[in-house]
C-alpha cells in the first residue's frame, strides 16, 4: 500500500508533517534529515524541490532553495538520494514543487522516478486543477502518486468540495492569505471553522506560519494535522550537528 495512504488510514488526528528543502543546508544532508525525522516519529515528510522562482514560498524557504541550488541540488540528484534510503525510510514522503518542474522533466518520467524513489505523493501548488483532471490524473494513478491540493481563505465552498473529491492524499489548508515563513501563526479562524461545515471526506492539514507547540495544538483543534516548514529550516540552518538539531526542534513541538 502507498505509505501515505497507510498513514492516513491508521492515524486520523494530530498528524505532524515536517517540510525540508532538498539539498539544504548541505547537498548531502537530505538523507540524514529524513532518517532523523523518522527516528523522531514524524508522521509525514514533505521534501521541497528547490526552484528558482518559488512563488508560494516566503523568504526563509526561498533562501533555502537558493542555497540548495548553489549546493548542486537537482531533480536527478534528489531522486538518487531518495533511492539510496528507500529501504530505510517508511515514513511517507511527499514532494513539494512547481508545475513547470514536472513539465520540464516530462510528466510520465517524473512520476515514474517518484515511484521508484519511494515517494508517496506530490504537492504542486500552481498545477491547474482542471489540467490535472484532464491530462495528468491517470498518470498519477498509474504510478501510485497521491495528489495534494491547496485551499485558501479565498477558495470558494464549491471549489473546496471539488478539491476534496479530487484529492487522493490530504488537503493542504493555508491558514491565512500570506506566504509561508511567518514566525507566528495567524489563523483565519472563520475560514478554518467553516471547513467543518462542508462535510469534507479527505483529511486536511494546516500549514503556513506554524512554528511552536502552541501553534501545532491549535492547528490540531481545527484539522487532522499541522505542517511545519520555515521554523524547521531555521532550526537546522546553522548547525554543526544536523541530527542533534533535528532532535531538538522536534522536541520543542511535541
Amino acid at each position: 500500500m502507498n505509505a501515505l495512504d497507510l498513514k492516513l488510514q491508521t492515524k486520523k488526528e494530530n498528524l505532524i508533517t515536517i517540510y525540508t528543502t532538498a539539498g539544504y543546508p548541505n547537498l548531502l544532508d537530505t538523507p540524514i534529515i529524513l532518517k532523523q525525522l523518522q527516528n523522531n516519529k514524524v508522521d509525514i515528510i514533505e521534501v521541497g524541490i528547490p526552484y528558482s522562482d518559488p512563488l508560494a514560498d516566503g523568504p526563509t524557504i526561498q533562501a533555502t532553495s537558493e542555497k540548495a541550488l548553489a549546493n548542486g541540488m537537482k531533480l536527478n540528484v534528489l531522486f538518487e538520494q531518495l533511492k539510496s534510503v528507500k529501504d530505510e525510510i517508511h515514513t511517507p514522503i511527499v514532494l513539494m514543487g512547481y508545475y513547470n518542474q514536472l513539465l520540464k522533466y516530462g510528466p510520465e518520467e517524473f512520476l515514474k522516478q517518484c515511484q521508484e524513489a519511494g515517494v508517496s505523493g506530490l504537492i504542486l501548488p500552481d498545477m491547474p486543477f482542471q489540467i490535472y483532471l484532464d491530462q495528468h490524473k491517470a498518470l498519477f494513478e498509474k504510478y501510485d502518486q497521491k495528489v495534494v491540493f491547496l485551499i485558501t481563505p479565498q477558495t470558494s465552498a464549491e471549489r473546496v468540495k471539488e478539491i476534496n473529491d479530487a484529492t487522493s492524499g490530504f488537503i493542504y489548508v493555508v491558514s491565512n492569505s500570506a506566504t509561508t515563513g511567518a514566525t507566528e501563526a495567524n489563523y483565519n479562524e472563520e475560514f478554518l471553522t467553516s471547513l467543518k461545515d462542508l462535510g469534507l471526506t479527505k483529511p486536511y492539514q494546516i500549514g503556513f506560519g506554524i512554528s511552536t507547540k502552541t501553534d501545532v495544538e491549535k492547528a490540531w483543534s481545527y484539522a487532522n494535522g499541522a505542517i511545519i516548514g520555515s521554523a524547521f529550516l531555521r532550526a537546522i540552518s546553522d548547525t554543526s550537528n544536523i541530527k542533534e538539531s533535528v532532535d531538538q526542534f522536534i522536541n520543542t513541538i511535541k
